[in-house]
């Protein structure tokens, strides 16, 4: 574990199990369940499983990095922008990591909103969209980038949409550590399962 890298313990659940980030939904609330019935992604909130899953893949980084692209990067997968006032090295507070934790799920979610339009879905297939955007940023799932998921969102093809969620490259190279990612992904929202598949594969060969 690096200088800047921190346990995941204490950034497990932060927000409590039923809290939305973004403030724009408490799933646990609705009279409907999003576990069980395809919902309108307004209604929608990123759930604590989730939040445990994109916290195990980003990790918990104190310091500021430059991430597997050269951006520099700092807390649980957040790209410093300039407004930050951060540069390479500099260390970030608990506090700042939660805030921009919540700031960009919440970006995530409106994007994937923004991006599904009226198509209604199921909590793990919301919390597999914002993963893929909240990894590959939103530029990257525009029609023009990616014209194959908007096709299969407009033909509200739920089998087509997982087929979509594969993204392994960056700065031009297959990231292996991308691949699980895709691979874990796809199963979030596919079958509502949210464990890690390197810990399969690992305990597979043991």
């Amino acid at each position: 574990m690096t200088a800047g890298a921190v346990g995941l313990a204490a950034f497990t659940n932060p927000f409590g199990p039923s809290r939305s980030i973004g403030g724009v939904v408490d799933t646990h609330a609705v009279y409907e369940d999003p576990t069980q019935t395809r919902l309108a992604a307004h209604k929608i909130g990123t759930s604590a499983d989730f939040k445990r899953a994109l916290i195990q893949e980003e990790g918990v980084r104190y310091i500021v990095y430059r991430d597997v692209a050269g951006y520099p990067t700092v807390g649980i997968g957040h790209l410093v922008d300039p407004e930050d006032g951060l540069r390479v090295g500099d260390r970030v507070s608990k506090e700042q990591i939660l805030e921009f934790l919540e700031t960009d799920l919440s970006d995530a979610e409106r994007h994937v909103r923004e991006l599904v339009g009226d198509l209604p879905l199921y909590q793990h297939e919301f919390d597999a969209l914002v993963d893929l955007v909240y990894n590959v940023g939103p530029g990257n799932v525009a029609e023009d980038e990616s014209p194959r998921l908007n096709a299969a969102i407009q033909a509200r093809d739920y089998d087509a949409i997982a087929a979509e969620l594969n993204y392994t490259h960056a700065a031009g190279q297959v990231a292996r550590g991308l691949q699980f990612r895709s691979e874990r992904r796809e199963k979030i929202f596919s079958e509502a399962a949210y464990d890690d598949p390197r810990e399969s594969e690992f305990s597979s060969t043991v």
